[in-house]
């Protein structure tokens, strides 16, 4: 459909941005695209496409891995661990820098899984951010910034080990080499290692705070208010101590690494231990441990929804040919030279307004590949601008699903999160163009 293929994501940006919500926006972009795509068949082909989306294998892996998590956080939360881990970091953090460092690097220390980053990180930083008077839009941008993009600077991770497969699979290395693969790529992540890098500087203070950021700061720190919901973190256990939040994530992240990273066996070695612990010990019921289950995963409905969303809107896109549109649209102009940061700025684009990321990749490397392999580009170089713009995707997009988890996590509703770290995701995006634009010259 060439350029009309950029209708649906573009509805989808502007209606986010007048109505500051995501589920909307989303919904009324897919039925725009399927109206476009066959207007004799709407609405069926929207509802075939909701139906196959919802039966696909990776939706409800995402379905199963998400509502586990939402569990598993859930019962910490109830179990006042959370509140007692809090506490205990409270003797060790003073000031503001601090918290945010904690914040940080426990952001880069939970590297296995974003979903599982965003998550844990926001929930177990909230109380001690609020007691420095950080907003929650700067907690958000902390979590948000070492999510997905330490996952694709450790070699160790859910996205990895996904990156890995596709390189495999498009023969690109050899059976058996998809993690050299992939850590040949590391150094050429441009985009996380600038977004990563300026979460740190900002969180230390060394780069200063802009726009609606700095507006959410100054509202902090003259009278922050605790958004309602919050304080939850309380929950009824007063047996719970630290332990009782950092054996649950320990067990979760050694489950995970053990079981071939695979995060849904994983979450459910963990949410079974921690109900087991928690019952065994005393800190929960077993009736609340067995209700707590179902309320958290009920906690993740309303992100469920724009995942799925978000989805069928790649859906519409791969019918419309966005992809190949936009990678068609810049052939003219490329070169050995210019190729990785035409691809970033093209693929970054698509990744933002579809918020895809994994899917983006499977589409996007079979054509990038041999297009830096013609025109001699670096391969790995071309790969790493791929990679990087999945990214951006995922930490600015205000529909994403590390977006919508992050913004459960720290409660800072998503769009405030997308407006107040957009700045900085911008910059981060300037300074992978203009690496990747100097390293497509040298390399």
């Amino acid at each position: 459909m060439g350029i009309y293929s950029l209708v649906p994501p573009l509805v989808v940006v502007i209606l986010g941005i007048i109505t500051r919500r995501a589920f909307e926006p989303l919904l009324a972009g897919c039925l725009v695209g399927f109206l476009m795509i066959s207007p004799s068949g709407f609405p069926g082909n929207f509802v075939e496409a909701l139906t196959k989306t919802l039966q696909h294998e990776d939706m409800v892996w995402i379905i199963l891995v998400c509502g586990l998590y939402g569990s598993l956080i859930h019962l910490i939360i109830q179990s006042g661990s959370v509140l007692s881990f809090g506490d205990y970091l409270l003797q060790y953090v003073k000031n503001r820098r601090t918290a945010l460092l904690v914040s940080w690097i426990m952001g880069v220390i939970v590297f296995i899984d974003d979903y599982m980053s965003a998550l844990a990180t926001g929930v177990t930083m909230r109380k001690i951010t609020d007691n420095y008077r950080v907003s929650r839009e700067m907690l958000a941008f902390m979590v948000s910034a070492t999510a997905a993009p330490v996952c694709l600077l450790i070699p160790m991770s859910t996205w990895s080990i996904y990156c890995g497969s596709l390189l495999e699979s498009n023969h690109i290395v050899e059976k058996g080499q998809a993690f050299q693969g992939f850590v040949n790529t590391i150094p050429f992540m441009f985009y996380p290692w600038a977004i990563v890098t300026l979460a740190l500087l900002v969180g230390l203070g060394f780069f200063p705070v802009v726009g609606r950021l700095k507006t959410a700061e100054l509202a902090a720190k003259n009278g922050f208010t605790t958004p309602a919901g919050s304080g939850n973190e309380s929950g009824s256990g007063g047996k719970s101590g630290p332990i009782h939040f950092i054996l649950p994530l320990g067990v979760l992240i050694a489950a995970t690494l053990l079981l071939n990273k695979d995060a849904l066996k994983g979450v459910m070695v963990g949410v079974s231990f921690t109900c087991f612990y928690y019952w065994i010990t005393g800190v929960m019921k077993f009736e609340a441990v067995s209700e707590g289950i179902f309320d958290g995963f009920k906690t993740m409905i309303v992100a469920l929804a724009i995942l799925t969303m978000s989805y069928i809107l790649k859906r519409v896109g791969d019918e419309m040919g966005l992809t190949p549109y936009v990678i068609e649209s810049v052939k003219p102009v490329l070169s050995k030279n210019l190729l990785p940061v035409i691809v970033f700025l093209a693929l970054s684009f698509i990744s933002y307004t579809t918020a895809s990321s994994w899917g983006l990749y499977a589409v996007a490397l079979p054509i990038v590949v041999p297009l830096a392999q013609a025109v001699g580009a670096n391969v790995w170089l071309s790969i790493a601008a791929v990679f990087s713009s999945g990214a951006f995707g995922s930490q600015a997009s205000f529909f994403s699903d590390v977006t919508v988890l992050t913004s459960g996590s720290t409660e800072c509703p998503n769009v405030q999160l997308s407006f107040a770290q957009f700045p900085y995701s911008m910059m981060a995006v300037a300074i992978a163009a203009i690496l990747f634009l100097s390293c497509g010259f040298i390399i």
